[in-house]
């Protein structure tokens, strides 16, 4: 493999370490559940910083950073089915972390 060849593939595969912020808007019977303990569970385990806040529409909006790959597990968790209540959709994108978040919060 030539270094031109091996370099271009680096940018098709996003670092795994790059930080991220996750910003995703859960819908489904997530609120009075238990989902933002759970979720705060998850994310602790992964070492991601953020929160988890009940929307007055009953969506629950998940805010997280840290390294690409914990960020994706954690948006994995939120649509694996094992949470509290019901997720029927999973709104998110990614975004510039910013840095401003410790620890995470129920909110």
């Amino acid at each position: 493999m030539s270094d031109e060849h091996r370099h271009h593939s680096d940018h098709d595969e996003p670092d795994p370490e790059h930080q991220v912020r996750l910003i995703a808007h859960v819908h489904g019977r997530v609120q009075g559940v238990g989902f933002r303990w759970w979720t705060r569970s998850r994310a602790l385990e992964l070492g991601l910083s953020g929160y988890a806040a009940n929307q007055p529409d009953g969506r629950v909006l998940v805010v997280a950073e840290g390294p690409r790959r914990e960020v994706q597990a954690l948006l994995d968790s939120l649509r694996s089915g094992q949470t509290p209540g019901r997720v029927s959709l999973v709104v998110e994108r990614l975004d510039l972390p910013r840095g401003d978040l410790t620890g995470f919060a129920e909110r």
